[in-house]
C-alpha cells in the first residue's frame, strides 16, 4: 500500500482544499488546509503576477510549517480592462464588497463594450515548495471566455456568474462541478500538476 504524504494546501478556504482533492483523489495525499495545522498568519501577497504570489504564498508557509505546500493564485483576466482586475481579483473595488458587488461593478465598466471586445480569461498558477521553501513544481492553466451582459448561474464562486464560455454555452456558474473541473484555469492547471507531483511524492529508487 502507498504510505500516505501530507500536502499543505495555503489557504483558509475548506471548500478550496476539498476541491483540490477531488480533482486529485487518485493520489495517495493526506490534504490539509492552513487551519488544520494551526497557522492563522496570512501571507501578504505583494506580487505583481499571480506566479509571484504563487511561489511567496509556497515558501512563506512550507518554512513556517516544515510541510510540501502547494499554493495557488487565479483571477480574472479582461482584456478591455487592461487586463483588470487581474491580480486584484479578490478585492477589486476595494475591501468589503461581496462577489456580487465585484461582478456588478464589472459589469458597469463594460455596459458600453460590445460582445465582440468582452473577451476575457481566467488565469491559475500552482506552486509547490519543499519544507524548506524550495520551489519544485509549477503549473499553470487558463480558460479563455467572455464577460456576459448579465450574471447566470449559482454554482461556483466570484466571477463565475459572468464569465461566460461559448463552447459551453453557459457561464462557468451553470457548470456542475465536475463540468467545471474539466474546463476551468484550476483544473487545467491541476492536470498539468498532476505528473510533476507525482514524481515528487514517489522516492526515487
Amino acid at each position: 500500500m502507498a504510505q500516505v504524504k501530507k500536502l499543505l494546501v495555503a489557504t483558509h478556504n475548506k471548500g478550496k482544499v476539498t476541491e483540490f482533492s477531488e480533482m486529485m483523489q487518485d493520489m495517495a495525499i493526506a490534504w490539509l488546509g492552513l487551519d488544520d495545522v494551526g497557522v492563522t498568519e496570512d501571507v501578504p501577497e505583494t506580487g505583481d503576477t499571480f506566479r509571484e504570489n504563487a511561489v511567496l504564498k509556497a515558501a512563506a508557509y512550507a518554512q513556517m510549517t516544515g510541510l510540501l505546500t502547494l499554493a495557488d493564485d487565479s483571477g480574472l483576466e479582461i482584456d478591455a480592462l487592461a487586463g483588470a482586475p487581474g491580480v486584484y481579483s479578490a478585492r477589486y473595488g476595494g475591501a468589503g464588497l461581496t462577489h456580487a458587488e465585484r461582478y456588478q461593478l464589472v459589469l458597469q465598466q463594460l455596459v458600453t463594450v460590445p460582445e465582440a471586445a468582452r473577451t476575457a480569461r481566467f488565469r491559475c498558477v500552482i506552486v509547490v515548495a519543499d519544507g524548506h521553501g524550495r520551489i519544485l513544481a509549477e503549473a499553470e492553466g487558463v480558460c479563455e471566455g467572455v464577460i456576459a451582459q448579465a450574471p447566470a448561474g449559482s454554482g461556483g464562486f466570484g466571477y463565475d456568474p459572468i464569465f461566460f464560455l461559448p463552447d459551453q454555452g453557459q457561464t462557468m456558474a451553470q457548470l456542475s462541478s465536475t463540468e467545471k473541473h474539466q474546463v476551468s484555469h484550476r483544473g487545467r492547471a491541476v492536470r498539468q500538476l498532476e505528473p510533476l507531483l507525482r514524481q515528487i511524492l514517489i522516492p526515487k529508487l
